[in-house]
C-alpha cells in the first residue's frame, strides 16, 4: 500500500510540476512582450532565476549544514538541464537557436564551466584540497554580476530598438495578458514548479526505497535530477507552446545562475568540497556545453542532436551510478 501512495503522489507531484511550468511560461512570454523585452532575454534572467530556485535552497541548506551534496546538486543539475531539458524537448521539436545566444551566452555558460574547473586545480596547482574557496566564490559572483550587466544592456536596447512595437503585432491572443495577470501566472508557475519538485523527490526517493533500489542510484539520480526537474518542464511546456527562445535561454541561464550565483553564495557560506568523481562530472558538464554550442551554429537544435544529448547523458549517468555502486 505505501508503494501504491508513493508512486500517486510521485505522479501527482509531476503533474503540478508540468501545470506549474505551463503557467511560468505563460506568463513570462506574455511579459517579455508587454514589456518589450525578447522572450531569450527573460529566459536567461527571470526565467532561469525562478527555476533555479531548487537548487538554490538545497545549496544554502546544505551549507549551513555540510557542503558536501552542493557540487553534486549544481553539476548533476546543469548535465541534466542539458542532456535531458535539451534532449526531451528537441525530440518533440526541432529548437530554433537566437544568434546572440551563440555569439554571447553559450560561451559565457563554457566560460562559466572552465572557471569552475580552474578553480578547484588546486591539487594538480598547490597539492592543496580540491574546493570553492570564499576568495573563489567571489570571482565567480563577480562573473555573475558582468552576466547580469550585459543582459540589462540587452533590454535597453531592444527598448531603443523598438522591440516593443515589433512585440505587440507578433501573434498573440487577441486580449493579450495584463502585466498583473502574467506576473500572477509567473509567480503561481513557479510555486508550482518549487511545489511539485518537493513533491516528486520525496515521494520517488521514498518509492525507490521500498523497491530496494540501490543508494547509489537514489543519491545521484533522484537527488540530482530533483532540482533539475523545473527546467525539464519547462522546455517541455514552451516547446509545446512554440516558445523556444525562452526555452534555450532557460537552460543557458539557470546552468550559468547554478554555477556562478548559487555555487558562489554557497561557497561564500562555507567552502564546497568536489568529491572524488567530481572532475569528470565537470569534464562532461563541458563536454555537452560544447555540444550544445557546436549544434547551435546552424540555427537550430535538431531531433537527432537531441538524440545525441540524452544518450549521451544516460550513458554517463549509468557510468556514474555503476561507479558509485562499486
Amino acid at each position: 500500500m505505501s508503494i501504491f501512495l508513493d508512486l500517486i503522489f510521485t505522479l501527482l507531484g509531476l503533474a503540478i510540476l508540468l501545470g506549474g511550468g505551463d503557467l511560468m511560461v505563460r506568463g513570462a512570454a506574455a511579459l517579455a512582450r508587454r514589456l518589450g523585452i525578447s522572450t531569450t532575454v527573460i529566459g536567461l534572467t527571470v526565467v532561469a532565476f525562478g527555476t533555479s530556485a531548487p537548487e538554490l535552497a538545497v545549496n544554502v541548506a546544505a551549507a549551513l549544514r555540510a557542503g558536501e551534496i552542493s557540487f553534486g546538486n549544481i553539476i548533476g543539475s546543469n548535465l541534466a538541464n542539458i542532456g535531458l531539458g535539451i534532449g526531451l524537448a528537441a525530440l518533440i521539436a526541432p529548437l530554433a537557436v537566437e544568434s546572440i545566444v551563440v555569439r554571447r551566452e553559450i560561451p559565457m555558460m563554457m566560460l562559466a564551466t572552465v572557471a569552475a574547473v580552474v578553480a578547484v586545480l588546486d591539487p594538480y596547482l598547490s597539492n592543496g584540497p580540491a574546493l570553492y574557496s570564499r576568495t573563489e566564490s567571489l570571482l565567480l559572483l563577480l562573473f555573475f554580476a558582468i552576466f547580469i550587466y550585459y543582459n540589462l544592456v540587452e533590454v535597453v536596447q531592444d527598448r531603443l530598438n523598438g522591440l516593443a512595437l515589433q512585440a505587440a503585432s507578433e501573434t498573440l491572443p487577441e486580449k493579450p495578458l495584463s502585466i498583473p495577470v502574467a506576473l500572477g501566472l509567473f509567480v503561481l508557475g513557479v510555486a508550482g514548479l518549487v511545489l511539485g519538485a518537493e513533491v516528486t523527490v520525496r515521494f520517488a526517493v521514498s518509492l525507490a526505497t521500498a523497491l530496494g533500489l540501490p543508494k547509489a542510484f537514489i543519491g545521484f539520480t533522484l537527488i540530482a535530477l530533483g532540482t533539475s526537474l523545473p527546467e525539464i518542464a519547462i522546455s517541455i511546456m514552451a516547446v509545446r507552446r512554440g516558445e523556444t527562445d525562452l526555452l534555450i535561454g532557460n537552460i543557458v541561464g539557470s546552468n550559468i545562475f547554478n554555477l556562478l550565483f548559487i555555487l558562489g553564495v554557497t561557497a561564500t557560506i562555507r567552502p564546497v568540497p568536489v568529491p572524488e568523481q567530481g572532475f569528470p562530472d565537470l569534464f562532461m558538464t563541458f563536454f555537452l556545453s560544447l555540444g550544445l554550442w557546436f549544434f547551435s551554429f546552424s540555427g537550430k537544435i535538431r531531433r537527432r542532436d537531441g538524440i545525441f544529448f540524452l544518450v549521451a547523458y544516460l550513458a554517463y549517468l549509468g557510468w556514474k551510478v555503476m561507479t558509485l555502486a562499486y
